[in-house]
């Protein structure tokens, strides 16, 4: 399992694990719309099975976007004096903001894992 989820950060192909998904080295702090390769150029292993076929990833996208504001709100709530500030909720926003393009990656990258062993 923790090989599987380190393949998953360091942006390799499901199927060899030599070759990126995605075309930027660092998948963590890139800004804009990450671009995809299409095949691994290793194995030729075909990342969008199916036109549509990362819908799916926008739910893996908002599980993280939702645990990470979980994380937020528990971390930001010792800062202040009160239980709920409404100061948390823009620091949740900055924060959500802030990842955004990391949860397109991950999200991405998690959904082809899920469906490695899926017909070519």
């Amino acid at each position: 399992m923790s090989h599987i989820i380190t393949h998953i950060l360091n942006n390799h192909c499901p199927n060899c694990h030599e070759g990126k998904v995605f075309n930027e080295k660092n998948i963590f702090f890139m800004f804009g719309f990450p671009t995809m390769n299409k095949s691994c150029s290793h194995c030729k292993f075909k990342f969008e099975k199916e036109p549509g076929f990362f819908f799916g990833a926008m739910y893996i996208s908002y599980g993280l976007t939702v645990a990470q504001s979980i994380a937020t709100y528990v971390i930001a709530q010792f800062f202040f004096d009160k239980t709920f500030d409404l100061r948390i909720i823009a620091i949740i926003g900055i924060v959500i903001l802030a990842l955004a393009s990391l949860n397109i990656r991950l999200s991405r990258l998690i959904w082809i894992y899920i469906f490695k062993n899926y017909s070519r």
